[in-house]
């Protein structure tokens, strides 16, 4: 059976934070430590960033979901503002923004983005089997 868990922040820069602290304990009380925890956190904190950043519905609430299952875990990033998707952007060196979806492309093994009825969600994937050999993943997994 997954693991999941999901959380909600509001769409708004200072809780970025409050979403990464969220991720990193999810990870460690599966055990998920070291490199791929780094990879998982950073990966997260661009998408909800580019979610905090571009939805342009007022008072939204961004949605988190993290998901083991197996030798897989997901993260998931959810805003209501179902039209405006991701588009990877090609960024100049003196550029200040515009890598994050290239992060997250060079951190996890797959990332892609559906619509959803009333949201759009962007994931990423990482295998831990390669990862986590030999480490704890936890009973139901």
């Amino acid at each position: 059976m997954p693991e999941t868990a999901t959380f909600r922040i509001p769409k708004r820069r200072q809780h970025v934070s409050t979403a990464r602290q969220r991720i990193r304990k999810s990870l460690a009380d599966w055990g998920i430590t070291d490199e791929l925890a780094d990879a998982v956190t950073l990966s997260a904190s661009e998408l909800v960033t580019n979610a905090v950043a571009h939805c342009r519905t007022s008072y939204a609430q961004v949605e988190v979901t993290l998901t083991l299952d197996g030798p897989e875990l997901m993260l998931e990033v959810s805003d209501p503002d179902r039209d405006r998707l991701p588009r990877p952007h090609d960024s100049d060196p003196d550029e200040e923004c515009g890598r994050g979806l290239a992060i997250v492309a060079g951190l996890a093994d797959a990332w892609g983005h559906r619509q959803e009825p009333y949201a759009k969600c962007v994931w990423a994937r990482f295998t831990l089997a390669e990862r986590l050999e030999g480490a704890h993943v936890p009973a139901g997994s």
